[in-house]
């Protein structure tokens, strides 16, 4: 089963570079420069940051459906980050280089199965949930820390 893992839009963050720190801090957005990597996972560039690049660390809204499952976490975002798409059935070295928690959700939002796996498995994990057809997307969670990672979609 092909896959697509799903970065985050760019352009919905490109604001946050023109914001002020008071600004930020009235958002309760904090800034970050990293000091390892890996360390700080963009979810627009699906990379970790590079040593000394800026970061905001930011509350998102991952799972916005008015279900119980609605949910949100903090998230890493690289300053400038520009949105990354990659290959078909592929993942990204951010994502593959973490535990993950893997959720599966159905067409009305409902949380159907769910995994626990290290990234470097993920890949089989995302088939075998995918074979399900009651599956309409999954969540890919840092799971340490219960981050939001990515969305993934049939190819």
């Amino acid at each position: 089963m092909a896959f697509q893992i799903q970065p985050l839009a760019g352009a919905d963050f490109s604001y946050l570079s023109e914001l002020s720190i008071e600004d930020l801090a009235a958002q309760h957005i904090k800034t970050y420069v990293a000091e390892t990597k890996p360390g700080f996972p963009c979810r627009v560039s699906l990379a970790d940051a590079e040593i000394g690049e800026k970061v905001f660390l930011l509350h998102y809204e991952h799972q916005p459906n008015d279900t119980p499952y609605r949910a949100s976490h903090a998230i890493f975002v690289k300053a400038g980050a520009v949105s990354f798409k990659p290959e078909a059935g592929t993942i990204p070295e951010s994502i593959a280089s973490r535990l993950l928690s893997v959720r599966a959700f159905d067409a009305s939002h409902a949380m159907i199965d769910a995994e626990v796996i290290e990234g470097r498995e993920v890949e089989g994990i995302i088939t075998r949930l995918f074979e399900n057809s009651a599956v309409e997307y999954l969540h890919l969670h840092y799971a340490r820390r219960g981050c939001f990672a990515a969305e993934v979609r049939r190819a």
